[in-house]
């Protein structure tokens, strides 16, 4: 991030503190923006207010850095879901490449996966940040009251109700990392090979695939639903893309390459062994960043 010491200089005490905690703030950020880009944004925001505080007047600097990244993060909430109301197609998470051991903290991959970051998009921006913090971070509602500016008892009443709105959403029972990696092999396999029948019975009946192309590049306007209609559209990639395993989100899915180069990044959501949710990320801005990453990797 721009502004923090090169390692060759000595970090002073505030910059110790912001890359201490760098990682849950970017995280905190994703989660209730859904993009890695504006993340950032809002890190370096809270980087160059946070160098111009105080630090003898700052008991926790943690509890102080989340609350700093919330508010930033809530003002560019507000303005992103104006702009998301004008936005083509369907719209998406920018997906993250994520490392293995997030997959093992299961509360933390189910909150950032595409099929959760979804079920966060319908809530307000108070309850999102109110659900985040406490449900997935396990603040404490006076450091959640102090973050979103409101009562302690306003902020218990807007969990209670977030989480009922989120339970009624999620998932309908856990899924093992282990069970999406072998939905996502035999999908793999079934596009692969032009396997309509076999495509079929991974999906459920009434699954829905999103495709953000941002307007930008080829992809449907609206969802497309049902098994049929779905492996229809699947079956055109068949001959022309590679499919490749990738950990995005906290979750096993695929990358479609194209010539080389990223086109799309393919998520799903399980329910009781069927795939019933497909979300491909299409939107070239979207991807920037995870085509440089594993252009790296690979």
């Amino acid at each position: 991030m721009a502004g923090l010491p090169t390692p060759a200089g000595r970090p002073d005490e505030a910059t110790e503190a912001f890359l201490a905690h760098r990682s849950l703030l970017f995280t905190v950020a994703y989660e209730l923006l859904g993009s890695a880009a504006d993340a950032e944004d809002v890190l370096q925001e809270t980087w160059l207010r946070w160098v111009g505080v105080d630090l003898a007047v700052v008991r926790d600097p943690r509890a102080y850095l989340v609350r700093m990244t919330t508010r930033q993060a809530l003002n560019r909430l507000r303005t992103l879901r104006r702009r998301r109301e004008s936005y083509v197609g369907p719209w998406l998470p920018e997906p993250l490449l994520t490392a293995p051991d997030v997959a093992e903290d299961v509360e933390l991959a189910e909150s950032v996966s595409m099929a959760m970051l979804l079920v966060l998009e319908t809530l307000g921006p108070a309850e999102r940040a109110v659900f985040v913090l406490r449900d997935v971070f396990g603040l404490e509602y006076g450091e959640i009251a102090e973050a979103v500016g409101k009562s302690q008892a306003a902020v218990r009443q807007i969990a209670h109700r977030a989480r009922s709105h989120v339970a009624a959403r999620r998932p309908r029972g856990a899924v093992s990392a282990a069970e999406t990696r072998d939905a996502l092999e035999a999908f793999r396999r079934a596009v692969e090979t032009g396997d309509l029948q076999g495509l079929l019975d991974l999906l459920a009946p009434d699954v829905v695939l999103l495709t953000d192309g941002g307007g930008v590049v080829r992809a449907a306007q609206a969802p497309v639903v049902g098994a049929g209609r779905v492996a229809e559209v699947l079956g055109r990639i068949a001959d022309t893309a590679t499919l490749l395993p990738a950990q995005v989100n906290g979750r096993p899915a695929l990358l479609l390459r194209l010539e080389g180069r990223l086109d799309t990044v393919v998520a799903v959501r399980l329910d009781e062994g069927l795939i019933t949710g497909l979300y491909a990320v299409r939107n070239p801005e979207k991807l920037s960043r995870m085509q440089r990453e594993t252009a790296v990797r690979r």
